[in-house]
């Protein structure tokens, strides 16, 4: 952690509302896209929120034994496995949308996209959640390790099902290698 992050962290375990925007402005883009990427564009930007209100409120718990990125993950991961378990006790209506006309290269990739996203939705939220952290967030084993409080093992394991049950999703969605 850069002196910088560690004065605005210190200031904000004191409540300072200036550092609290400083610390916002800093990671609420690395938060939005990992929402965007765990629960949808949908409902991204008020988790957004309710991460950072939760961050806010317990900051002073942060105690620097892992960096704050990784901490920040934590908080963001559990705030967005929260929402999906209780978005699954609610029905879902689905949206009708009209397909878009014509077709092009880029339209190809736009499938690519949209079955990638429609089959990682249909993953289990504990395998979603760790594929995204290591393959599109980049994050290490160890740092996935600490920020889900699990084993390395045990990441490992959960990142090998996801992509398989990611590459059967696919398969069945029509997605061709």
């Amino acid at each position: 952690m850069t002196e910088l992050s560690a004065d605005i962290i210190t200031a904000c375990q004191s409540g300072d509302r200036t550092a609290q925007r400083q610390l916002y402005e800093l990671h609420h883009r690395r938060v939005y896209r990992l929402c965007v990427r765990l629960v949808g564009e949908q409902d991204a930007s008020d988790l957004t929120q309710q991460v950072f209100l939760k961050l806010f409120r317990t900051i002073s718990q942060f105690s620097g034994r892992s960096s704050f990125e990784t901490w920040l993950h934590r908080v963001t991961v559990n705030e967005c496995l929260q929402h999906t378990r209780s978005r699954s006790h609610r029905p879902e209506v689905a949206l009708v949308t009209e397909p878009m006309a014509g077709t092009s290269e880029s339209g190809s990739a736009s499938e690519s996209t949209e079955l990638l996203h429609t089959a990682l939705d249909r993953l289990a939220p504990e395998l979603r959640t760790v594929f995204v952290l290591r393959e599109i967030e980049e994050l290490s084993y160890s740092e996935l390790a600490e920020t889900l409080d699990l084993s390395a093992g045990t990441v490992a394991s959960r990142l090998n099902r996801a992509r398989t049950q990611l590459k059967v999703l696919l398969t069945e969605l029509g997605w061709e290698p």
